[in-house]
């Protein structure tokens, strides 16, 4: 995975929450884009709800994926 790739994730209007997915099948979920910093070959995750954070290395991300951003989804009505 490149940088440029993890960065438009982090940058997209509007923000859609995703999941970084590791080779080792690890899971590390974006809800807020100001916890994560970009590296030159590694990626800063902090924790919201604690003092935790990683660090992971490009060369281990396997995928991003979205998530849902919590809001049911809307059935259009019929006219």
């Amino acid at each position: 995975m490149t940088p440029d790739v993890v960065c438009e994730m982090l940058h997209h209007e509007p923000f859609q929450p995703f999941c970084i997915v590791l080779s080792s099948g690890e899971r590390y979920e974006v809800r807020n884009p100001d916890l994560v910093a970009l590296m030159k070959s590694k990626v800063f995750i902090a924790d919201a709800n604690s003092e935790k954070f990683s660090l992971v290395s490009y060369l281990h991300i396997a995928a991003l994926e979205t998530l849902s951003n919590g809001h049911a989804k809307r059935r259009k009505r019929k006219p």
